[in-house]
């Protein structure tokens, strides 16, 4: 059951706009009929709905709806639903899981739009839950960076829900976390924030890892897949890149291990540049930057020095920023036998990624924004994720591994328990772009 969804026309500036629900057409539906079973007017539904005054519209069987709420009525309120048989009813309440959501679902700003997305893809993952036979009551709610939250909590509505999804800004967790802990609701917090309020609550469960995690992980990472190479590093002259932090500590992990390392200079002659590389092992390049450009001049350099020396043996070992430049630097991922340290992977070429895509697209008259990780596949992998679990395990749900056999479009997520408290999001992997140009996911 969805009780709330946002969607936006074209012509939507600053304007927020709330709709109640979204609905399928049937066949004979009419503009008429539609907004009589929803208690609103045929402008009011219209208004929703530019198309509909175009000369010539026509509903079709199969097109969505935009459901906005009465003029008269409250964001917060829904209409009621047809009264069920007892036995029916008392069913549908055992498999329900009740949702709450509160993050900015705004048109007015960068973040209110990405939220926006996440939401709505949360919502596709509850309608196809529906298919698997769980279903999902839930309630959402506009929580800018400016909201008073403990007002927000008063509303009945929130103290009912088994999980609440939320908040997006750091100060807004503490009210959150202590609301949530009083009523035992579960509390996922899905994107970045600051300070460590998984290690005092059990009711949290934090996907976001933090840059200093997810560079430990990817030097553990590295010394696993590359015990007996050689690290090259290049130094980009890039002022302005924050990758020093895990170039450093890489190198300092390697000194201790009695690993040799040599370090050369993008600008270096092919001379020079060649004298950092050793001819009898394995060679692994880093860089201290995640930036476009000077990989392009990397990439250039390395082809140059493998093209004199064929039998160099050569892996590149990156960034999570690279993968939005495989459009352009794919063959030569592939070629340098290429390594990406990140916590999902957005597969563009996977047929359920295409799906999602397209049936966004038709839902919301829009595509995806063009951002890693992609915000509407992230919503629907947690609702899968999460409402799964919650249905299966009740209170019990820990996101462990062997808790969920979803596998996931794009976030995978496993959840590992934090000081006796919360959970706290570990999964870690390398994107391996193989010589014989394959791509494959090492887990750790």
């Amino acid at each position: 059951m969805f009780a709330l969804l946002i969607g936006f026309a074209s012509s939507t500036l600053a304007q927020v706009n709330k709709w109640r629900d979204m609905y399928k057409v049937k066949k004979k539906d009419t503009i008429f009929g539609i907004a009589k079973q929803y208690g609103i007017t045929i402008p009011e539904l219209m208004n929703a709905n530019p198309e509909m005054k175009v000369e010539g519209y026509e509903l079709k069987k199969g097109d969505f709806v935009f459901i906005p709420f009465p003029s008269t009525t409250p964001a917060a309120t829904t209409s009621p639903a047809p009264a069920a048989a007892p036995a029916e009813k008392a069913a549908k309440q055992q498999k329900s899981v009740k949702v709450g959501v509160m993050l900015p679902l705004h048109d007015v700003d960068g973040d209110g739009r990405r939220m926006v997305e996440y939401y709505r893809g949360f919502l596709m993952g509850c309608d196809s839950l529906r298919a698997s036979g769980i279903s999902t009551e839930v309630k959402a709610w506009n929580v800018n960076i400016d909201a008073d939250v403990a007002q927000l909590l008063k509303d009945p509505a929130a103290a009912q829900c088994d999980v609440i999804f939320g908040p997006l800004y750091s100060h807004q967790v503490r009210p959150m976390a202590e609301f949530c802990k009083a009523r035992n609701i579960k509390l996922v917090i899905p994107f970045s924030i600051n300070g460590d309020d998984v290690a005092s609550y059990q009711q949290i469960f934090q996907v976001w890892e933090s840059p200093d995690k997810l560079n430990n992980s990817a030097i553990d990472a590295f010394l696993r897949q590359f015990p007996n190479a050689h690290p090259v590093f290049i130094d980009c002259n890039d002022k302005e890149s924050k990758k020093g932090v895990f170039t450093f500590a890489l190198r300092n992990r390697l000194t201790n291990k009695n690993i040799n390392y040599s370090i050369t200079n993008i600008t270096s002659s092919e001379e020079a540049f060649a004298k950092a590389f050793s001819r009898t092992q394995r060679n692994v390049v880093i860089l201290n930057t995640g930036r476009s450009p000077e990989l392009t001049i990397a990439l250039a350099k390395l082809e140059s020095l493998q093209n004199n020396i064929p039998s160099l043996a050569l892996s590149l070992f990156g960034y999570t920023e690279w993968l939005m430049y495989t459009g352009h630097n794919l063959d030569k991922f592939f070629r340098f036998d290429t390594y990406i340290p990140a916590s999902f992977y957005y597969n563009e070429v996977d047929a359920r990624t295409q799906r999602l895509e397209q049936n966004y697209s038709r839902w919301f008259r829009q595509d995806m924004q063009y951002a890693l990780p992609r915000f509407a596949i992230t919503g629907y992998d947690h609702a899968q994720f999460f409402l799964r679990g919650l249905s299966q395990h009740g209170k019990n749900f820990k996101g462990t591994q062997g808790q969920s056999s979803y596998v996931p479009l794009q976030s995978p997520l496993v959840f590992k328990q934090v000081s006796n408290a919360g959970m706290q999001n570990e999964f870690f992997h390398l994107i391996h772009y193989t010589k014989g140009e394959r791509i494959e996911s090492i887990a750790y």
